[in-house]
C-alpha cells in the first residue's frame, strides 16, 4: 500500500467551493461545486450532507456538463415556422411575459379551465400547485401520474406513508431486504449506501425484477418475475404466511383495522362498510363483554373472527376474517400461481419461509421506553428485521395500485412497519388519509375567475368527492377524480394532450408545460402525440391545441412544439426549495430539508422558472401573488421561500425560523433564513427524539413532536387500513346501492378493480389483446447513469450510454434466429419499430427490454444530426398507446390503472421478427432545427455562450 498521503476530496481545485443540492436525479444529494475564474470547474459530493455522505454518482459528477450543455436555451423565443420544425426568433423577456399574460389572462377571463398547467420533473410543486389553485383552473398536476402514483396512493391509503420519499428501510438493522421493481436510476446513492451496509453486515438481499441489472445483479437471490404479476406473487406469500400462522397478531390488533367490524348486509348501501357508533367511530367486537365497542376503547380485547349481531339487528364480521378467507383460498397457493408469475412454487414457499423466520425467529428489541396513543407504556421497540422497497416496476401497470397495497399488507401482517429493522417513515409522514385534502375543482366552479377552494390533488373519501358534474362528466381535462380514475391523487399527465386534442371532455385554449418532454419521452405514444400537437382544425386552419407555452432549460423535443418558450436556468443558477410542504430529504431519524441557490450567475438571457411564475402571477393579479393594491407580494422565488406562509408560522422551509433563526418547523419569518441554509451547506437537520423514532403511527412522543414542528395542528395517528372502506364505497356505487350511482359504462371495471382487500387481476391491455399473437412483455428501465431524457444529452454521460440495443432473452433469440448485432422488428398491437438486438440471459424468459430515454430526435438537444442516440437509439413509446384497445362501446378508455390513473406503460405486449440489417432505427422523424446555440464541442475555459 502506498504511504503517500491521501488527497482530501474536499481540497479545492478552484478559487472557491460552494455547497448546494444536486438536481441530476431526484436523490437531492449534497454537492460541493468548485469554481475557478467564475466558472464551474468540478463537482463532488458533500461529505457532511445527510443524504449522500459525500457519495456522488456519475450523474451528479456530470452536472458540470449539464450546466454547460450546448442544449441550453439562451433567450425567450417565439415560434415563426410550423409546429415541430423548431423555427423561432428571440424576443425580450418583457414581450414574452406580456404574451404569456395576455394568453393566460384571456383564458382566465373566459373560463379558467381553458388553461391546462402541467409540470414534469418539477421539484417545486408546492409553488406550482398554489399558483394554479389561485389561477382557478382545475387542470393542474405534476408528473406523478406518469411515474408512481400507484406507489404513493396505495401506501398513503394503507399505511399512511409510502416507499422512497416517504419512507426507507432500516438499513442499520434489517436482516432481510426484498426489493421489488426498482431500476438503478432510482434513489441511487441512498440505495447504494444502504445496500453496502447490508452487504457489510451479512444481511440477505433478494431482488424481484424481470431484469437482472444494477441492484438485482448484486442481490443474493434474483427472482425474475413476469411483468405485471408481482401482486399475485405477493399474495401467494401472504397465503403461505397465513397458512403457517406466521403473522404478528398483537401488532394487527393494536395498529390495523383487522378487528374492525364489516357490515354483512348484501344488497344494501352499507354492505362491506364499517359498523360505526353515533360519532362515526369504527366498532370492534369485545370478546370479554361480548358487545361492540369503539375500536380505540382502552383495554378492549377485540375478536379477529366470528359473525356478530349488532344492536340494530345487522350482522358484522371482523375484516381480518374476510382477509383470511380470501387469501387462504387455494387460488393463491404457490403451485397455482407459478405459471402466471414465472416463479417456481418452491421459490415462493422458500421466500415466505425466509420472511417468517427472520421476522419472528430473529426478532430484535431496542430498550427505549415509549408511550402509545392510548397511554400504554412500553419497555422498548420490538423489531421485525424484514424490510421491503419498491418503485416503478410494480407501479407502472394497470394493476399497480392493488399490487402496492398487497406489498403493504404483507409488511403489516409480519409487524414490520416503522419498527427496528423494518420499513421506517420519513417526516412529515406518517399521515392518515384524513390529514390529506380532498381534491378541489368541481364543475360548479367553472366560469369563475376565483381561486379554487383548496388544492387540486388529494384523496376522495368516496364517490361523493369526485370532480364530476350532475351527469357524471369529468371536470378536469385529464379526467382525474372522475369515474374513469377516481383516486388519481397525482393526476393523469399522460392524457392531457390526447384529451385536449379530442376535446374530451372539452378543448383548452392554452397548454402550459414546465420540464415536460411530452412530444417524446414523456408520452405514451410518441408518433401519435406529435400528430396531435401538429393537427389543425379543418374549418378554421388553427391548431387544435391553440397555444402552447413551454418552460425549460434545454432544447428538448417538446421545445419544437411550443408557440412561446420561456428559458429556465440550470440548477446551479437559481434558487430551489426542497420543502417540507412538498418532497423533503428527510430520513427516518431526522427532519431534513434543503435549498439550491445560484452558485454561479447565468451567462444567458434566462430566468429561474419559479421567479417567472411569480412574475406571471403578479401580472395576472392572482390572489396570493399581489396585495389589495395589485402590487406584487414577492420580488422573486428567494423572497417567496422566506416570506410565504401556508399557515401562521409555517413556510416552505422548516429550519432557522424565528427572528433569531432558532426555531424549527413553526416560527416567525427570518429574513436571513436562506443565508443560514447556505452557511450550513444548503441543508437543515433536526433529529427526532429517541423515544419518538419508531412506531410513529402510534407513538405519543412522535405525534407531539409532529405537532410542535407544524406537520399537524393536532395528533394524527394512523391505523393501517388493510381493508379499504373507500374502495368499497365505489363498489357499492357500481352496484347501484349507493349514491351517487356509477355510470353503467363504468360499473364492471370498478367492481373488478376496487376490491377493498388487495387483489390481483391481469393488466387491462394484456387481457384485451390476443396474448398468443403478442407472446412477450416489453419494458424499459433507466440505467444508473441516466435520468429522464435530459441525461442522455450530457457530454460525459453519453460516453457511458450512447445507444440502446433491444435486450432479448436467449431462448427468444434462438427461436427468432437472432444473434448479437442483428436487427429486428418489434411489433405491438399499435405499431412496429426496427431496432438493433443484443442477446441477454439474465432476464425473465418472456420479457424483452431496453434502456429508456436514450433515443433522441435528430436536431433536438443540440446533438449532431448523426448522433448515435438519433440514428440507433429508440423508444418503446412508439409501440404503446395512451388508450386501451376499443371495446365497441364508443368510449375512450385510458391505458391506465382504473383506480389511480397511473400510466400503464409496463403493460406492453409484443412479438419479434428478424429484420434486414440497418443503419438507423425506425421510425425516424424529420429533424428539427437547432433551437440552442451552444458549441458542438465543449472545452473548459472557452466561452460557452454567444
Amino acid at each position: 500500500m502506498s504511504r503517500e498521503p491521501r488527497l482530501a476530496l474536499s481540497e479545492p481545485v478552484g478559487d472557491e467551493v460552494r455547497k448546494t443540492t444536486c438536481y441530476m436525479c431526484a436523490c437531492r444529494c449534497g454537492i460541493n461545486v468548485h469554481l475557478k475564474d467564475g466558472k464551474v470547474r468540478y463537482i463532488e459530493g458533500n461529505r457532511d450532507h445527510p443524504v449522500n455522505r459525500g457519495v456522488l454518482c456519475a450523474k451528479g459528477s456530470a452536472g458540470i456538463m449539464q450546466h454547460y450543455s450546448p442544449a441550453r436555451l439562451s433567450a425567450p423565443m417565439l415560434r415563426t415556422g410550423p409546429r415541430g420544425a423548431g423555427q423561432f426568433r428571440h424576443i425580450s423577456w418583457e414581450e414574452a411575459l406580456q404574451l404569456a399574460t395576455e394568453w393566460m389572462g384571456e383564458a382566465r377571463q373566459r373560463d379558467p379551465k381553458k388553461l391546462a398547467f402541467f409540470t414534469g420533473r418539477d421539484q417545486s410543486q408546492a409553488l406550482t400547485s398554489f399558483w394554479a389553485q389561485q389561477f382557478g383552473t382545475p387542470n393542474y398536476a405534476a408528473h406523478g401520474g406518469f411515474c408512481s402514483v400507484n406507489m404513493a396512493a396505495a401506501g398513503i391509503m394503507t399505511i399512511g406513508g409510502a416507499f422512497w420519499e416517504f419512507g426507507a428501510p432500516d438499513w442499520e438493522r434489517t436482516k432481510l431486504f426484498i426489493l421489488f421493481g426498482v431500476a438503478e436510476d432510482h434513489d441511487s446513492n441512498p440505495l447504494k449506501l444502504g445496500i453496502s451496509k447490508l452487504k457489510s453486515r451479512g444481511a440477505r438481499f433478494v431482488s424481484v425484477n424481470p431484469v437482472r441489472t444494477g441492484y438485482s445483479a448484486i442481490a443474493d437471490n434474483w427472482i425474475g418475475v413476469r411483468p405485471g404479476t408481482d401482486g399475485l406473487l405477493i399474495l401467494s406469500l401472504v397465503h403461505e404466511l397465513l397458512k403457517a400462522r406466521r403473522i404478528d397478531v398483537d401488532y394487527l390488533l393494536r395498529y390495523s383495522n383487522a378487528p374492525w367490524l364489516v357490515i354483512d348486509a348484501p344488497g344494501t348501501g352499507e354492505h362491506g362498510l364499517f359498523a360505526r357508533d353515533r360519532e362515526g367511530r369504527a366498532l370492534v367486537w369485545e370478546t370479554v363483554t361480548e358487545q361492540p365497542v369503539r375500536h380505540d376503547q382502552k383495554g378492549a380485547r377485540p375478536a379477529l373472527s366470528g359473525r356478530f349481531e349488532l344492536a340494530d339487528g345487522r350482522f358484522a364480521v371482523p375484516s381480518f376474517q374476510l382477509l383470511a378467507e380470501k387469501y387462504l383460498d387455494e387460488r393463491y397457493a404457490p403451485e397455482r400461481v407459478a405459471e402466471e408469475t414465472g416463479v417456481a412454487a418452491d421459490t415462493i414457499r422458500g421466500l415466505a419461509a425466509q420472511i417468517a423466520r427472520v421476522a419472528f425467529d430473529e426478532e430484535i428489541f431496542i430498550h427505549q421506553p415509549w408511550t402509545d396513543m392510548q397511554g400504554r407504556r412500553h419497555d422498548g421497540f420490538v423489531g421485525r428485521p424484514v424490510s421491503f422497497h419498491a418503485m416503478r416496476g410494480i407501479s407502472a401497470h394497470s394493476n399497480g395500485f392493488q399490487t402496492a397495497r398487497a406489498l403493504h399488507l404483507l409488511q403489516v401482517l409480519i409487524g414490520a412497519i416503522d419498527c427496528p429493522g423494518g420499513f421506517r417513515y420519513e417526516p412529515p409522514y406518517p399521515k392518515p388519509v384524513e390529514a390529506h385534502p380532498r381534491p378541489h375543482g368541481k364543475a360548479e366552479h367553472f366560469g369563475s375567475s376565483q381561486p379554487l377552494a383548496g388544492p387540486h390533488l388529494g384523496f376522495p373519501r368516496g364517490p361523493e368527492d369526485l370532480l364530476v358534474d350532475e351527469q357524471g362528466y369529468p371536470a378536469r381535462i385529464d379526467k382525474a377524480f372522475s369515474w374513469d380514475a377516481p383516486i388519481s391523487a397525482h393526476g393523469l399527465m399522460h392524457m392531457v394532450i390526447s384529451n385536449a386534442h379530442a376535446g374530451d371532455p372539452y378543448p383548452v385554449d392554452v397548454l402550459f408545460l414546465y420540464m415536460a418532454n411530452m412530444a417524446w419521452n414523456s408520452s405514451m405514444n410518441t408518433g401519435g402525440v406529435i400528430a396531435m400537437l401538429e393537427d389543425k382544425d379543418e374549418a378554421t386552419g388553427e391548431y387544435r391545441i391553440p397555444k402552447i407555452i413551454v418552460a425549460d432549460a434545454y432544447a428538448s423535443e417538446m421545445t419544437a412544439y411550443a408557440d412561446l418558450v420561456l428559458p429556465d436556468t440550470t440548477y446551479l443558477e437559481r434558487h430551489d426549495c426542497i420543502s417540507m410542504l412538498d418532497r423533503p430529504i428527510s430520513e427516518p431519524d431526522a427532519v431534513q430539508d434543503a435549498i439550491r441557490w445560484p452558485v454561479v450567475d447565468p451567462d444567458r438571457d434566462v430566468r429561474g422558472f419559479q421567479s417567472v411564475l411569480l412574475d406571471l402571477g403578479a401580472r395576472l393579479k392572482l390572489p396570493g401573488f399581489v396585495d389589495n393594491r395589485g402590487t406584487a407580494l414577492y420580488r422573486d422565488y428567494a423572497d417567496y421561500i422566506v416570506r410565504h406562509e401556508r399557515r401562521p408560522g409555517i413556510g416552505p422551509l422548516a429550519g432557522f425560523r424565528g427572528s433569531e433563526g432558532d426555531r424549527t418547523g413553526r416560527g416567525a419569518i427570518n429574513p436571513d433564513q436562506l443565508a443560514r441554509y447556505v452557511e450550513n451547506g444548503s441543508f437543515f437537520v433536526h433529529h427526532i427524539p429517541e423515544e419518538a423514532q419508531f412506531f410513529k403511527h402510534a407513538n405519543r412522543a412522535y405525534q407531539d413532536f409532529a405537532v410542535r414542528l407544524g406537520f399537524f395542528d393536532q395528533p394524527q395517528p394512523v391505523t393501517f387500513q388493510l381493508y379499504q372502506e373507500t374502495l368499497q364505497k365505489f363498489r357499492l356505487s357500481a352496484e347501484g346501492a349507493r349514491e351517487p350511482v356509477a355510470p353503467e359504462s363504468h360499473r364492471a371495471r370498478i367492481l373488478a378493480s376496487f376490491d377493498p382487500l388487495p387483489c390481483w387481476y391481469r393488466p387491462l391491455e394484456e387481457e384485451a389483446i390476443d396474448r398468443k399473437s403478442f407472446p412477450y412483455h416489453a419494458i424499459t428501465q433507466r440505467p444508473a447513469a441516466m435520468y429522464h431524457s435530459w441525461g442522455s444529452m450530457n457530454a460525459w454521460l453519453r460516453q457511458i450510454h450512447t445507444s440502446n440495443p433491444l435486450y432479448v432473452p436467449g431462448p427468444v433469440c434462438d427461436e427468432a434466429g437472432l444473434v448479437d448485432g442483428d436487427w429486428a422488428w418489434l411489433i405491438s398491437p399499435h405499431g412496429r419499430i426496427k431496432v438493433p438486438v443484443a442477446r441477454m440471459e439474465a432476464v425473465n424468459a418472456a420479457t424483452i427490454w431496453t434502456w429508456n430515454a436514450i433515443g433522441k430526435r435528430r436536431g433536438a438537444w443540440a446533438l449532431a444530426a448523426n448522433a448515435p442516440e438519433a440514428k440507433e437509439g429508440f423508444l418503446l413509446n412508439h409501440l404503446i398507446h395512451e388508450l386501451l384497445p376499443p371495446k365497441g362501446d364508443g368510449l375512450r378508455w385510458s391505458n391506465s390503472d382504473p383506480v389511480t390513473g397511473q400510466a400503464a406503460w409496463y403493460d406492453l405486449r409484443v412479438r419479434i421478427e428478424k429484420a434486414e440489417p440497418g443503419e438507423m432505427s425506425e421510425p425516424q422523424f424529420p429533424p428539427v432545427e437547432r433551437a440552442a446555440e451552444g458549441p458542438a464541442e465543449l472545452r473548459y475555459g472557452q466561452e460557452w455562450s454567444k
